[in-house]
């Protein structure tokens, strides 16, 4: 009579385990996601807040809310990839603007083109705008008006964000019943 093999067994049995808990694990970043996206939705109806003087890590009790802030003069500026409102690709034009207070100051998309050239005219003044971060999750304005000679950038949004952990979910539980009907197929043949 021929045995079951034990340590393949425990290294299947350990694989099934470890996925089927990666799917639960997703299934409670769902939920994390889903209330996480409630927030952003609720920050989006809040009144405006001043927005924080010097570069702020991104904050999701700041995000998607809108905010008022004023640049003295642009320190330096770079560009992104990003869209208009129109939802054309080009240039975002990022000025990290002085404050006043200590530190670089705040990060403020003032617009969007086809160039990538800064705007030469921008010196400053009062912006307004919508909370989202930058690539290095640090919280950025995107200002509703834009310098002149550049379109308005299109606004954070939060239906750009993905909540496809419960899809992550099944499909760990399916990696799990997939590796134990093949090992049940594999141990059916090996054992006749």
């Amino acid at each position: 009579m021929k045995r079951i093999p034990l340590i393949p067994s425990l290294i299947v049995a350990a694989a099934v385990a470890a996925m089927i808990g990666l799917g639960i694990w997703q299934l409670h970043r769902a939920q994390w996601k889903k209330d996480l996206l409630g927030l952003y939705q609720a920050n989006a109806t809040l009144p405006a807040v001043a927005f924080p003087a010097v570069p702020t890590p991104a904050d999701e009790r700041l995000l998607f809310r809108r905010a008022t802030g004023h640049c003295l003069e642009p320190a330096s500026w770079t560009v992104r990839a990003g869209r208009n409102r129109a939802g054309e690709s080009g240039w975002s034009h990022v000025a990290l603007c002085r404050t006043g207070a200590e530190g670089p100051g705040m990060s403020v998309d003032l617009g969007w083109s086809r160039d990538d050239q800064p705007p030469k005219a921008y010196r400053g003044g009062p912006v307004s705008g919508v909370i989202g971060s930058d690539r290095k999750h640090i919280l950025l304005l995107v200002a509703d008006q834009p310098a002149s000679g550049l379109q308005p950038s299109a606004p954070p949004s939060i239906a750009d964000i993905p909540n496809n952990h419960m899809a992550y979910a099944v499909q760990w539980f399916l990696f799990a019943a997939t590796a134990l009907v093949v090992y049940v197929i594999a141990l059916r043949r090996r054992l006749r």
